[in-house]
Parts: C-alpha cells; sequence; structure tokens
C-alpha cells in the first residue's frame, strides 16, 4: 500500500494577524488579454506573523463626490448622474470590480500585483464614467474581506476572518486608464450595439458603398448635424434628396 500522506494540523481560533492594506502605484499590465490595470497592493502584518496565505475579497468603488468636474466632463456625464443642477441628489459612488486574490505566503509584510480588467461596455455606469474624464484623477475605495491562513507559535495552520472595515484609497491617474486602452484599442473605441442595429448600419453602408464604418458613422452624424443647423432643409424631403 503507498505510504499515507501526512496531513497538516490545523488548529482553532487564535491570534489572528492584523492585516493593514494600501495602495502603493498603478499602471498597465503588460501582455494581459484584455485591457487590464495592475495595482501594487501592499498588504502588512505583525513584524513575526507568518502568513500562509490569503484568500483576497476586494470590491473597488469610484468615489464620484471627491473630484472637481469641468463642463465638458458634465455633459458627457449627464448619462450617468443626469443634469449636474441635480448632482446634489444624484453624484454617488459607483461599483467599479469586485476582484479575488489568492496572496502567497510571507511574513511581515508583501507587494503583490492585483489586477483589474477594463472595459469599453459603456452600458456599464462605472465603465461610463471613466469614459467621459478628461484628465486629472479617479477616487478610489479599495473595500477588503476574505480570509488569512497564518501560522501559530506552535506551528499550526489557523485560519481567520479578515474584518469588514479594512480599506484603501486611491488616487488613479486618467492617463494610466488611457494608457492601458490604448494598448489594446490605439486610436479606437468599442461600440456594443442590438443585432438588429447592426444589420441596419451594415445594410447602410452597403447600398451606399461606404469604405469603412468610420465613414458610415460620420457621414450619418454630419447628416443630423446638417439637420440640426437648417431644420427647414431637414423638414424638406426634396432638399435632403438633392444633398445626397
Amino acid at each position: 500500500m503507498p505510504a499515507a500522506t501526512p496531513s497538516i494540523p490545523i488548529a482553532g481560533p487564535g491570534s489572528v494577524p492584523e492585516l493593514s492594506f494600501s495602495v502603493e502605484d498603478a499602471g498597465p499590465l503588460d501582455f494581459a488579454a484584455a485591457p487590464t490595470v495592475r495595482f501594487g497592493l501592499r498588504i502588512e502584518a505583525g513584524a513575526t506573523d507568518v502568513v500562509r496565505s490569503v484568500l483576497l475579497t476586494t470590491q473597488i468603488r469610484i468615489a464620484a463626490q471627491r473630484r472637481p468636474y469641468g463642463p465638458e466632463e458634465q455633459q458627457r456625464l449627464n448619462e450617468v448622474f443626469g443634469e449636474p443642477s441635480r448632482w446634489g441628489t444624484t453624484l454617488r459612488s459607483l461599483l467599479w470590480k469586485q476582484t479575488t486574490l489568492v496572496v502567497p505566503p510571507f511574513t511581515g509584510s508583501t507587494l503583490v500585483d492585483m489586477p483589474v480588467e477594463c472595459t469599453y461596455d459603456l452600458a456599464v455606469s462605472s465603465a461610463g464614467y471613466l469614459q467621459a474624464l478628461g484628465d486629472g484623477e479617479v477616487p478610489l475605495e479599495f473595500l477588503f474581506s476574505g480570509t488569512v491562513f497564518y501560522s501559530s507559535a506552535e506551528g499550526l495552520l489557523r485560519t481567520g476572518l479578515i474584518p469588514w472595515d479594512r480599506e484603501a484609497g486611491y488616487r488613479l491617474p486618467v492617463g494610466v486608464l488611457k494608457e492601458t486602452m490604448d494598448q489594446h484599442f490605439r486610436g479606437s473605441a468599442w461600440l456594443r450595439v442590438s443585432r438588429e442595429t447592426f444589420d441596419r448600419l451594415y445594410a447602410y453602408r452597403a447600398t451606399r458603398v461606404l469604405g469603412s464604418f468610420d465613414e458610415t458613422v460620420d457621414g450619418l452624424l454630419d447628416r443630423a448635424e446638417a439637420d440640426e443647423s437648417d431644420p427647414a432643409g431637414a423638414a424638406d424631403p426634396g432638399a435632403a434628396h438633392e444633398a445626397n
């Protein structure tokens, strides 16, 4: 018979390491399959605490109330928060991401990378908010929870929960977000539409033998702007036909 694998002794509740968290830096994650921001997360325990592992859950929220907005940003954020005159009641924090990270063993403190994937899906409120920002910083709140596995003084494996009051703040430069998206979509953006809308747009492009979807959308926008500047011409089908 094969030799039995020795089991690791597990002790009951004891003195759980007091973990604290801080975000030291951020930047694009190189060679990621999708646009991803890498946050450098510092985790501190006691100087002699032996942490076997941490199963860390992090909720990342955008503290939208903690930064000013220029006129152009206010206009673009209308879809997220409504008219600026109502921001006293509608401007609120937004959930950006919730991630789970397995932290390897360490003693005292460690620095780990926390990857956070970004999206161009503007139907998500947080993505619409981030896309609307021109420059400056994004005020973020990191809320931590999870389980810590650690060694007791006797060398036994123990587990404990991370208290719900563990959190950290970080001001993410908007430039980091733009650089992250440019690594995958340089000079372009991703737009999700329904299949029906795409089929109509594709048929419009094919009928007019337009070279690209950029040319197709530009033509539609030019026509809409011309209609706004000349309502009388837009109301006259003959004039619209002659313009084409």
